[in-house]
């Protein structure tokens, strides 16, 4: 049985933030992961904001590590290797009262320490986003966009490279606490730790009951977005906020660019039962489309490609308000467990200044000792269609599959395809491919490259067609054959 100084049960931001903190110490660490790649869940589906600080009341953890993780991410950028954008945003009222609202907004910014912000009328918006009509705005220039999952992926990858085991796949189905250490039990064996983490978000208290009696709820909240073909990339060029509604602890239906150079309309906010129902919905559609038109008038119905949800972690029912702040503390019950609760939004923002946190908690229980060979490797690598003609020329003629496009809506090589499916954490999906080069992620949506993904995954990697999944264990592609093989 294999026995480790710290456990984390979660692979998403948070768990993988944690994770690439902890690898940089002479520690034995092991993320446990259900799904079959980091970032399966929540950490994936979301706008991909760098969030201010601008929202959340003053004195509160969410102010906290919102501002705190901000102010790092652009060190951890440019170390990591992964993309961010500071594009800034508007927040636009439509009107003297809500006009009022902004005024609240910068004010509550001003006292989480947020810098440069400024109430702009219509007319100065109007220079820089002409599409945009609005009686004035709150402009808020450290607000970003980073890729969420490139951003997951990233710290994740690196804390394999420095010795941290991720172990996908991995469900924890029981825990129990013999004297000093935590007896985990999963569906692929059993494992000893000092130290649990908990930061499974959706499911932070079904883990937790394994231990203890939680003294706290989870409501699911389903935000739907939509996506915009890039040919419409050039209807924004900041982040557009509408005045946030005053319940349900949400921002509102906003228009965001993205990384990649689409835009998202989004999210909606609907309380739900099921944590893994993550639907979309034909009115919930009509109903984000036609909110962000009265933002964007010159908006296309034609301009939208596909459709996603993504569940948010909350404390709080809908008839206490929505908003509660996060809880991060070690278990007042059971010694060595670590709770992080309720990490919903700005938990993408926050993750890195988090992870400093849950590393401060760690050192009351082991001494860090830093490793003297911690190494970092860049995640991002320039893409093909972003390389010279020579530099083109130069790979082709050393390996002819760097001539071969899989993917046609974004240009992705056969060659950058198997690089993406030969990752240190070992996840070979059609979504790992997807999350790690955009191959299946253009106007098609995979429509065309997905079979000759299919095909390099068979023949590259000996992976047996019937066990490809496209995105979790439960997802396969094939189920036996149509027909028999003929010899020739």
């Amino acid at each position: 049985m294999k026995n480790f100084h710290v456990a984390i049960v979660g692979g998403g931001v948070i768990g993988s933030a944690i994770a690439w903190e902890l690898s940089k110490y002479k520690l034995d660490v092991v993320v446990f992961e259900k799904g079959s790649d980091v970032a399966s869940c929540t950490s994936k589906a979301n706008s991909g904001v760098i969030h201010s600080g601008i929202n959340s009341p003053t004195g509160s953890l969410k102010a906290r590590y919102c501002v705190e993780g901000n102010k790092i991410l652009q060190s951890l950028a440019d170390k990591l290797g992964f993309q961010i954008k500071w594009i800034g945003k508007y927040v636009i009222a439509k009107n003297e009262e809500e006009a009022k609202e902004l005024e609240r907004l910068k004010k509550l910014g001003f006292d989480n320490k947020v810098p440069g912000l400024e109430i702009k009328d219509g007319s100065e918006v109007k220079i820089k986003e002409p599409n945009v009509s609005c009686y004035t705005a709150l402009w808020v220039p450290t607000a970003g966009i980073i890729s969420p999952y490139e951003f997951t992926i990233a710290f994740a990858e690196n804390a394999v490279e420095n010795n941290v085991n991720f172990l996908l796949e991995t469900e924890v189905i029981d825990l129990k606490k013999i004297k000093d250490h935590f007896l985990i039990k999963t569906n692929k064996g059993e494992y000893q730790s000092q130290l649990l983490v908990n930061a499974t978000g959706l499911y932070c208290r079904k883990i937790d009951a394994m231990l203890e009696e939680p003294d706290f709820q989870v409501y699911p909240c389903r935000g739907e977005y939509l996506v915009l073909d890039k040919n419409y990339s050039n209807l924004i060029n900041s982040m557009i906020y509408p005045v946030p509604p005053k319940e349900l602890g949400v921002l509102g239906v906003h228009i965001t660019p993205t990384i990649e150079g689409n835009i998202l309309l989004g999210p909606s906010a609907e309380f739900i039962g099921d944590p893994d129902d993550k639907r979309t919905t034909k009115d919930m559609m009509k109903t984000l489309f036609n909110e962000s038109k009265e933002i964007l008038p010159a908006l296309p119905e034609k301009a939208v490609i596909n459709a996603f949800s993504g569940i948010r972690c909350k404390l709080a029912s809908p008839g206490e308000g929505g908003w509660a702040d996060y809880r991060i503390e070690e278990s007042k019950n059971t010694h060595g467990l670590i709770n992080l609760l309720g990490i919903e939004s700005p938990g993408l923002t926050g993750a890195p200044a988090i992870a400093k946190e849950i590393t401060r908690m760690i050192s009351k229980f082991i001494e860090l000792k830093n490793k003297t060979d911690f190494k970092i490797r860049k995640v991002k690598k320039k893409s093909f269609s972003e390389m010279t003609a020579k530099e083109q020329s130069d790979l082709i003629n050393k390996d002819e599959r760097w001539g071969r496009i899989v993917c046609r809506c974004e240009h992705i090589t056969e060659a950058e395809v198997i690089e993406a499916l030969t990752n240190p954490i070992g996840a070979q999906t059609l979504s790992s491919v997807k999350y790690r080069c955009r191959a299946g992620m253009g106007r098609c949506q995979g429509g065309f490259c997905s079979q000759h993904i299919i095909r390099i995954m068979e023949k590259q990697f000996n992976i047996d067609v019937n066990k490809i999944n496209l995105k979790s264990p439960r997802s396969n592609l094939f189920y036996g054959r149509t027909r028999e093989k003929v010899n020739d």
